[in-house]
């Protein structure tokens, strides 16, 4: 199912920085579950990160650079 959503650049900029936080969280969970020899965290956490770059390449894509 696609979801359409209309944004103002913004709305779209919160997203992004939001996305952005995120997605920091995730990889600094996934550092520390490695050093804890946590695999299927790593694994985890390293997938919800990748998704996110993905939505924020969608994203950033629709957004005009300055």
């Amino acid at each position: 199912m696609a979801i359409t959503l209309k944004l103002t650049e913004d709305e779209a900029e919160i997203l992004i920085d939001a996305l952005e936080a995120d997605q920091e969280g995730y990889l600094e969970s996934a550092k520390e579950a490695r050093g804890n020899n946590r695999r299927a965290e790593v694994a985890t956490f390293s997938e919800a990160a990748a998704r996110i770059e993905a939505l924020l390449n969608r994203i950033r894509a629709l957004v005009p650079q300055e």
